[in-house]
């Protein structure tokens, strides 16, 4: 373990970007993810970033997210939960490329009136689908250029702003996600996978370059990102004058 290098973000491709990939193995490593998630609160980001674009719009009292790049959605529970003591009323759409994740998500959520799951592509969003756009662990699968093509589009399909949730590539969550891993799951997704995302996270210089690249692409476009337990990052971006409520 100690000569994995994190110094530079791994380029290796992880089994679930494999588009040829499928059937039960990936529905079940869907499902183990969200032992993962829970454990290393994935959720976080989303809900504080959430929060903080919807105070700056001036707390409306409806607002519709759109989660792309869901696989199972679990971390949309936490969602629900923060619009529930918010007293806000909230419609989310899950969203994800592949057909198993699609499935898992519509099985979890499926007495939930509030959400509905369709497949969409991130880069073939439409412009102002939803109040705001999050994508929680999704950044990490794109090389940089790919990386600003997709917040890019996450801005565009935003009317308020989008919110990306992703890992912190750090030696300490790559030693607990590899135990982690292998603890709670035989699944070839979850072990390949699981430590190989956090050795393609992010570090605080990572996410200063996409936001000169986002801004050479887009001025108008501001991106903040910030620390979050439990080493993960949260990154805001909304748009220069946009208006302060919708």
């Amino acid at each position: 373990m100690s000569n994995v290098p994190l110094r530079r973000r791994a380029t290796e491709p992880e089994l679930m970007d494999d588009d040829t990939a499928g059937g039960e193995g990936l529905r079940e490593a869907h499902r183990h993810l969200r032992r993962l998630n829970r454990l290393f609160a994935a959720s976080g980001p989303i809900v504080y970033g959430v929060d903080r674009l919807w105070r700056e719009a001036g707390r409306p009292q409806r607002l519709t997210v759109l989660d792309i790049g869901c696989g199972q959605g679990d971390v949309n529970g936490a969602l629900l939960r923060w619009a529930e003591r918010e007293g806000v009323v909230l419609r989310l759409t899950l969203a994800d490329i592949a057909e198993e994740a699609c499935a898992e998500a519509r099985a979890l959520f499926r007495d939930e009136p509030r959400v509905s799951v369709e497949r969409l592509d991130l880069f073939g969003l439409p412009e102002q689908y939803a109040d705001i756009t999050v994508a929680s662990q999704v950044l990490h699968h794109y090389e940089e250029e790919r990386a600003v093509q997709a917040v890019t589009a996450m801005a565009r399909s935003a009317r308020i702003g989008c919110v990306v949730g992703d890992i912190h590539r750090h030696p300490i969550a790559w030693a607990a996600v590899w135990l982690a891993a292998r603890l709670l799951s035989r699944n070839r997704y979850i072990r390949h996978d699981g430590p190989l995302s956090v050795a393609k996270g992010f570090r605080a210089a990572d996410w200063r370059r996409i936001r000169e690249r986002l801004q050479a692409a887009d001025p108008a476009l501001r991106l903040e990102f910030a620390w979050r337990p439990l080493f993960r990052y949260c990154c805001r971006v909304s748009r220069a004058g946009r208006p302060d409520s919708v």
